[in-house]
Protein backbone atom coordinates (compact mmCIF):
# COMPACT_ATOMS: atom_id res chain seq x y z
CA UNK A 1 0.00 0.00 0.00
CA UNK A 2 2.71 2.49 1.08
CA UNK A 3 4.37 1.53 -2.10
CA UNK A 4 1.48 2.16 -4.20
CA UNK A 5 0.88 6.09 -2.67
CA UNK A 6 4.56 6.60 -3.48
CA UNK A 7 4.13 5.89 -7.43
CA UNK A 8 0.97 7.81 -7.33
CA UNK A 9 2.74 10.64 -5.58
CA UNK A 10 5.88 10.55 -8.21
CA UNK A 11 3.43 10.58 -11.29
CA UNK A 12 1.60 13.41 -9.88
CA UNK A 13 4.46 14.77 -8.91
CA UNK A 14 6.09 14.32 -12.83
CA UNK A 15 2.65 15.91 -14.48
CA UNK A 16 2.28 18.87 -12.49
CA UNK A 17 6.55 19.43 -13.07
CA UNK A 18 5.56 19.01 -17.37
CA UNK A 19 2.60 21.42 -16.87
CA UNK A 20 4.97 23.88 -15.11
CA UNK A 21 7.81 23.83 -17.64
CA UNK A 22 5.30 24.08 -20.22
CA UNK A 23 3.40 27.46 -18.74
CA UNK A 24 7.06 28.69 -18.25
CA UNK A 25 8.05 28.00 -21.79
CA UNK A 26 4.61 29.57 -23.36
CA UNK A 27 5.54 32.61 -20.71
CA UNK A 28 8.98 33.24 -21.86
CA UNK A 29 7.70 33.18 -25.60
CA UNK A 30 4.92 35.69 -25.00
CA UNK A 31 6.96 38.17 -23.17
CA UNK A 32 10.25 37.69 -25.23
CA UNK A 33 11.07 40.95 -27.25
CA UNK A 34 11.25 40.18 -31.28
CA UNK A 35 14.73 40.48 -32.43
CA UNK A 36 15.13 42.08 -36.02
CA UNK A 37 18.11 40.90 -38.11
CA UNK A 38 19.65 43.25 -40.10
CA UNK A 39 20.24 41.13 -43.45
CA UNK A 40 16.20 40.21 -43.48
CA UNK A 41 15.32 43.68 -42.83
CA UNK A 42 14.38 44.94 -46.39
CA UNK A 43 14.40 48.99 -47.84
CA UNK A 44 11.01 48.89 -48.49
CA UNK A 45 10.39 49.61 -44.76
CA UNK A 46 12.79 52.46 -45.19
CA UNK A 47 13.81 55.49 -43.37
CA UNK A 48 11.27 56.20 -40.26
CA UNK A 49 9.03 59.15 -40.74
CA UNK A 50 9.31 61.96 -38.57
CA UNK A 51 5.90 62.92 -36.44
CA UNK A 52 3.85 64.89 -38.28
CA UNK A 53 4.21 67.97 -36.58
CA UNK A 54 0.70 69.21 -34.17
CA UNK A 55 -0.83 72.52 -35.63
CA UNK A 56 -1.54 74.86 -33.64
CA UNK A 57 -4.76 76.58 -32.06
CA UNK A 58 -4.72 80.65 -31.80
CA UNK A 59 -3.80 80.41 -28.10
CA UNK A 60 -1.44 78.38 -28.63
CA UNK A 61 0.53 80.77 -31.17
CA UNK A 62 -0.38 83.41 -29.17
CA UNK A 63 1.06 82.25 -25.69
CA UNK A 64 4.61 83.22 -27.25
CA UNK A 65 4.08 86.40 -28.37
CA UNK A 66 4.48 89.59 -26.14
CA UNK A 67 0.96 90.54 -24.24
CA UNK A 68 -0.57 87.06 -25.50
CA UNK A 69 -0.77 88.81 -28.91
CA UNK A 70 -2.63 91.93 -28.68
CA UNK A 71 -2.01 94.09 -31.92
CA UNK A 72 -0.14 91.00 -33.95
CA UNK A 73 -1.58 90.08 -36.73
CA UNK A 74 -2.53 86.26 -37.10
CA UNK A 75 -4.61 84.30 -39.97
CA UNK A 76 -5.16 80.40 -40.73
CA UNK A 77 -3.22 79.10 -42.72
CA UNK A 78 -4.89 78.58 -45.29
CA UNK A 79 -6.43 81.94 -45.90
CA UNK A 80 -4.62 84.14 -48.33
CA UNK A 81 -4.03 87.74 -48.01
CA UNK A 82 -6.30 87.87 -44.79
CA UNK A 83 -5.03 88.41 -41.21
CA UNK A 84 -7.00 89.75 -37.68
CA UNK A 85 -5.11 92.16 -35.57
CA UNK A 86 -5.78 90.73 -32.12
CA UNK A 87 -7.32 93.53 -29.84
CA UNK A 88 -9.22 91.37 -26.86
CA UNK A 89 -8.28 87.81 -25.99
CA UNK A 90 -10.65 86.54 -22.91
CA UNK A 91 -8.80 83.13 -21.79
CA UNK A 92 -9.88 79.96 -20.47
CA UNK A 93 -8.17 79.10 -17.03
CA UNK A 94 -6.43 75.74 -18.88
CA UNK A 95 -4.68 78.37 -21.46
CA UNK A 96 -5.44 76.44 -24.31
CA UNK A 97 -9.13 77.85 -24.84
CA UNK A 98 -11.17 81.51 -24.91
CA UNK A 99 -12.49 83.71 -26.87
CA UNK A 100 -10.84 86.22 -29.25
CA UNK A 101 -11.36 89.69 -30.73
CA UNK A 102 -9.85 91.31 -33.50
CA UNK A 103 -10.06 93.62 -36.86
CA UNK A 104 -9.93 91.70 -39.74
CA UNK A 105 -7.71 92.87 -42.87
CA UNK A 106 -6.92 92.27 -46.12
CA UNK A 107 -4.69 93.04 -48.41
CA UNK A 108 -3.34 94.95 -45.36
CA UNK A 109 -6.57 97.21 -45.39
CA UNK A 110 -8.92 96.78 -42.89
CA UNK A 111 -12.05 95.77 -43.92
CA UNK A 112 -14.26 96.76 -40.74
CA UNK A 113 -13.67 99.39 -38.03
CA UNK A 114 -14.75 97.96 -35.42
CA UNK A 115 -13.68 94.54 -34.12
CA UNK A 116 -15.71 91.53 -34.33
CA UNK A 117 -15.36 87.85 -32.47
CA UNK A 118 -13.08 85.72 -34.52
CA UNK A 119 -14.46 82.48 -35.53
CA UNK A 120 -12.29 78.92 -35.66
CA UNK A 121 -9.69 79.92 -32.46
CA UNK A 122 -9.90 76.34 -31.55
CA UNK A 123 -9.27 74.99 -35.36
CA UNK A 124 -5.50 73.86 -35.84
CA UNK A 125 -4.58 75.89 -38.49
CA UNK A 126 -3.63 79.12 -36.91
CA UNK A 127 -0.08 81.22 -38.28
CA UNK A 128 1.53 84.23 -36.82
CA UNK A 129 1.91 86.86 -39.56
CA UNK A 130 5.63 88.26 -38.83
CA UNK A 131 5.75 91.43 -41.36
CA UNK A 132 2.35 92.81 -42.65
CA UNK A 133 3.28 96.38 -43.36
CA UNK A 134 0.58 98.74 -43.35
CA UNK A 135 0.28 99.85 -46.80
CA UNK A 136 0.79 103.56 -47.38
CA UNK A 137 -3.26 104.18 -47.75
CA UNK A 138 -3.85 102.53 -44.90
CA UNK A 139 -7.38 103.92 -42.49
CA UNK A 140 -5.03 104.96 -39.35
CA UNK A 141 -2.77 107.30 -42.02
CA UNK A 142 -6.07 109.32 -43.44
CA UNK A 143 -7.61 109.56 -40.48
CA UNK A 144 -4.39 111.23 -39.07
CA UNK A 145 -4.04 113.21 -41.93
CA UNK A 146 -7.97 114.41 -41.82
CA UNK A 147 -7.16 115.15 -38.14
CA UNK A 148 -4.05 117.43 -38.87
CA UNK A 149 -5.37 119.18 -42.41
CA UNK A 150 -8.06 121.89 -40.98
CA UNK A 151 -11.44 121.79 -42.89
CA UNK A 152 -12.05 124.40 -45.19
CA UNK A 153 -15.36 125.62 -44.32
CA UNK A 154 -14.68 126.16 -40.81
CA UNK A 155 -11.93 128.69 -41.80
CA UNK A 156 -14.53 130.10 -43.84
CA UNK A 157 -16.87 131.00 -41.17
Amino acid sequence: MANALVNRAATVNQSTNFFRASFSFLRNLSTATPTKDPSTESSADGPKKPKRKKKKNLFEVAQFLPNWGLGYHMAKTHWANVSYEITKINLYKDGRHGKAWGLAYRDGLPIAEAPKKISGVHKRCWKYIANLKKPEGSVDQIKKAEESTPNPDVQAA
